[in-house]
């Protein structure tokens, strides 16, 4: 038998202990008489719901059932540009980019089970926002309060700017876990908007076994909103950027992206929402079924508890609806007349 409480069993049995004691008190004493007033079996059955439901907060289990797990032996980094560019309104018609790209992320993480993520983000400057994890959830978690910078704060961007935090990172991984492979994944539009010409991810590319550039954005161009820095609305406020009094519109660099992907030795993919993304193969094949092993499962009883809780409920209220249905029959009896003087002469 294994036990998995739902909380220690010590404040199980302080939550449980004061109406247990009310219950054994009224067991000890004995009912009061009167019509109606529990008896002493009724109130065994409500001590009886008490202990099945401590027994069920206790989630008692016994060891059985295997499951096969996969697993892949990979590192991977996701680098994700954070510029204000990234929530132009052209994905999907007039959604933000930043849609796409939360989209696709959860895409990677579904792809590639087992694996470790870390996650940068870049505007102005780097960001490492998540290092190297298997918690998904925190993945995820760190690119749904991920912000745009403050658009009046920003100062132009490179595309390039995370390429150092990517080497750091990735040759860390290579040093800690050698024996595993290494993806990356840069997510953005390509849109360079300092003057300087963008620095090259070349000195990544000896740890990067695969992964992908995907691009965002349209050829059209879309137009972005004010970001804040607040929470809610993606950190967006309510007016458009504008450029000589009109709306300034965010348009793809296909080129730029495109040389990523080349000096990172992976493939450039343009993103859109009505197509689906295409996800290379780890590199280190996800391990079959035999090489992860077998995960061990609890075979869990609480339902079989749930089901006697279930039949005790049932016997109290079927008691209290016949008590109900008594009382309501007492009160439909019509009531006698009162016996007068004439009547009690005319019986003598």
């Amino acid at each position: 038998m294994i036990l998995q409480p739902v909380l220690h069993p010590v404040l199980l049995v302080l939550l449980l202990a004061a109406p247990a004691a009310l219950v054994i008190r009224a067991l000890i004493k004995g009912p009061k008489a009167g019509p109606g007033t529990p008896g002493r079996p009724i109130w065994a059955l409500r001590l009886g719901m008490i202990v099945v439901v401590f027994a069920m907060l206790l989630r008692p289990g016994i060891p059985g059932g295997t499951s096969q797990t996969l697993a892949t032996d990979t590192d991977i980094v996701i680098v994700v540009d954070t510029t204000a560019s990234i929530i132009a309104e052209d994905w999907d018609g007039d959604k933000p980019r930043l849609t796409g790209v939360r989209a696709d992320v959860q895409s990677i993480v579904s792809e590639y089970p087992g694996a470790r993520f870390s996650l940068i983000s870049f505007d102005a400057a780097a960001q490492l926002r998540l290092p190297l994890t298997t918690d998904a959830t925190a993945l995820m978690s760190s690119l749904d309060v991920m912000l745009p910078e403050i658009t009046d704060q920003s100062r132009g961007s490179s595309i390039s700017i995370a390429n150092r935090m990517l080497a750091d990172t990735l040759s860390a991984a290579a040093k800690s876990s050698p024996d595993r492979s290494r993806m990356v994944f840069y997510l953005g539009d390509g849109e360079q908007t300092t003057s300087s010409d963008p620095e090259s991810f070349a000195s990544s590319a000896k740890y990067v076994d695969g992964g992908a550039v995907l691009g965002y954005g349209t050829a059209q161009g879309g137009p972005m909103k004010k970001t804040t820095g607040r929470a809610g609305a993606n950190g967006q406020g309510g007016d458009y950027i504008e450029y000589q009094g009109e709306r300034a519109m965010s348009v793809i660099d296909e080129a730029n992206l495109r040389r990523i992907g080349e000096q990172l030795g992976v493939e450039y993919q343009h993103r859109t929402a009505d197509a689906e993304i295409v996800l290379p193969k780890a590199p280190t094949t996800t391990t079959d079924y035999a090489a992860s092993g077998e995960v061990g499962n609890v075979i869990e009883l609480y339902w079989v508890l749930a089901l006697v809780l279930v039949a005790l409920i049932a016997v109290e209220l079927a008691r209290a609806t016949m008590l109900v249905t008594r009382l309501r029959g007492l009160a439909d009896r019509p009531a006698r007349p009162p016996r007068t003087s004439s009547d009690k002469g005319g019986a003598a």
